[in-house]
Parts: structure tokens; sequence; C-alpha cells
């Protein structure tokens, strides 16, 4: 339905995005996610018509939208300030965009209540918005957004004021209702659980480029460069060389280790890679043949795993153990071959 095509922005005179180029299918939560900086608000208002791109096109359904202003594209849009007006209740704040379409006063009451209770805020139709908490004020916001019935809703880091708890409550509430309304979506965000949460598809967003996109579970099981693996919170990075190719293996300063085979990837033998060890891919009780021995420097639990921050060969390792180990201790654990990945070097 949605097509980014190409785009090319700038921002006092240096490169903000370059060739940004994806697509959103009926009904589908595309997740823009990167860190500040990285062009996905940008991406947002260029869609929106609020900005303009020097190169490239916003098409819908085929139809180029370059000169088509901001309030005849029909698209819904919710930012990280819910803007509501705190003179008006929340039925008053929902209907408002509704009356701007000059609708009948039935129709208005009818899409206005429909919404408030796909958001489970009916009881609270008659409350001043200055009365809500947080969260309350995000449905609202929702449902403002939702009412009018857009043809695409676009929502600006809409979680980034709450506390966490909230954040982690509200997202799954957000989640059901985007499916529920069939209508798609781009959602804006630097926190990977929330796109993790709320994406059917991820946009990763590096210096105004796509460094990698594809469903959550894809993009965590095959990250496609160091940068990605880095930004998902896999920091056991450790620099190495090909040692044998069938099967696949690599030796570093953690010893000469079988690993995942990369798709796509013509490697040969001495060829400088990058190995990562995920976080979960040792076992103090494994059947794997790559062992390592490493020195216990710190263990904090977290309910049914520990993290274990352990040295070898010199390289510092972040571990997830279901064991309980000490301080101190000297471990030989065990590496599964599907918990260590390789990047060719330069990617």
């Amino acid at each position: 339905m949605l097509a980014v095509v190409d785009l090319y922005k700038n921002y006092e005179g240096q490169p903000l995005l370059k060739g940004v180029s994806f697509e959103a299918a009926a009904g589908e939560t595309v997740c823009l996610l990167g860190r500040s900086g990285s062009g996905k608000s940008t991406i947002l208002r260029i869609i929106a018509g609020i900005e303009t791109a020097e190169q490239g096109k916003i098409l819908w359904q085929g139809r180029d939208l370059t000169d088509v202003p901001v309030h005849q594209r029909a698209f819904g849009f919710m930012f990280q300030d819910y803007a509501l007006f705190p003179h008006r209740n929340v039925f008053e704040n929902v209907a408002f965009g509704l009356r701007m379409q000059n609708l009948s006063k039935a129709e208005i009451v009818r899409r206005t209540s429909a919404v408030l209770e796909k958001v489970n805020m009916t009881s609270f139709a008659k409350r001043s918005v200055t009365e809500l908490s947080g969260g309350e004020q995000q449905r609202v916001a929702l449902a403002r957004a939702l009412a009018p019935e857009p043809r695409l809703l676009m929502l600006d880091e809409p979680l980034g004021a709450l506390d966490r708890s909230l954040r982690e409550q509200l997202m799954q509430e957000l989640r059901d209702v985007l499916h529920a309304s069939g209508i798609p979506a781009i959602y804006v965000t630097h926190d990977q659980e929330e796109a993790f949460t709320l994406g059917d598809r991820l946009i990763l967003l590096h210096d105004g480029q796509i460094e990698q996109s594809g469903t959550p579970q894809e993009i965590y099981a095959t990250p496609r460069n160091p940068w990605v693996a880095r930004f998902l919170g896999l920091n056991n990075l450790v620099p190495g060389k090909v040692s044998a190719l069938n099967p696949l293996s690599v030796k570093s300063a953690l010893g000469d280790l079988q690993v995942k085979t990369p798709p796509g990837a013509a490697l040969a033998i001495g060829q400088p890679v990058t190995l990562l060890v995920r976080p979960d891919a040792a076992q103090l009780n494994g059947e794997s043949g790559n062992t390592v021995r490493v020195e216990v420097r710190d263990v904090v639990f977290l309910g049914q795993q520990y993290r274990v921050r352990a040295v070898c060969g010199g390289v510092e390792l972040d571990l997830m153990l279901e064991d309980v180990v000490q301080v101190g201790e000297v471990l030989v654990l065990h590496l599964g071959v599907d918990g260590l990945d390789c990047f060719e070097e330069g990617q």
C-alpha cells in the first residue's frame, strides 16, 4: 500500500537520509528502529507531508503523494507529546478530528464511542484529560488518531515519556489495537523491546541508511553485520581468522571453534572475520565439541538465569547461564555452534 522510494534528505548541509526505500503492506506494522539522529522521525514527517525530501517519492497504492498536502493524505499521526486539549474532555478530544471532517453528529458519536471502546476508555468519556494518568492519556491520543479511520497510522515514539512498567503494559495493548484495526502503521522507536513487540517487520536505521530489514526473528537470528549485533545487545564480538571451511571454524583468542556458516558468504582459509558469541551459547554441561576455559568476574541473578561476566584469553564475555557459579571460579564451558556467528571483515 505504502512505498517509500529512494529518499534523500540533507540537514544543515549534511546528508540525513541516503537512499531509504521500503514498503508497508495492508494491516502491517513496520517499525523504524534506530538511535537518535538515524533519520527515523524525518522519514515519518516526509511520509506525512510535513517535510519534503531532496530526492525520492512517497507512493500510496502507486500514486505519487509529493504534491498532495498533509490534510488530503488521510494519514493519522501520534506523537510522543500527545498534544491533548486540556480544556476538552476525553470524548471531545477524540471527536475533534471528526468535527473537522464535517460529519453528522450521529456519525461522530458512533465513531468516537467505537474507538473509546477499542482502547478501553468508554467509562472515561466525560472526564477531563487533565485528570488522566500518562497511560490513560496515551490511550486517548491513540483513539483520537484512529477515529478518522486513517489510511495509514504513524506513531513517533508514543510510549517514550512513560515509565518502564507502564510502557511494558501498554505495548501489548497497542499491539492488539493496531492488529484489530487492520490499518497499516509506521512506528518509530529507539527501543528494541518496543520494536520486537509491536513490529511485524523492522527497518533498522543507522546514519541515514537501512542496515537491515526483516521480521524481529530474522534480524535477531541473522544480524547482517557487527553494528547490527551490537545494536541488538550482542556485544561478544571477537576478531579471528577462518581456520577450516567444512565445517566452518574460526581461530581467535577463545581458541579454535566451529561456527555457523553465514548465508551467502564466500570465505577462505586465513580470511579475517569477526566472531559473535551469543550470550545463550554457553552451557556448563553441554554436548558441543567447542569448549573454552573462562574465569568468572561477576554474577547477577535475573530470576531464571544468571548473567555472568567472564574472561577467556583476555577477552571479556557476557553470558547467560542457568547454573549457579561463583566469582573467581574457573569453568569449562561448551559453546553451541548455533550460538556462534561470524561476519566477514568490512561488513
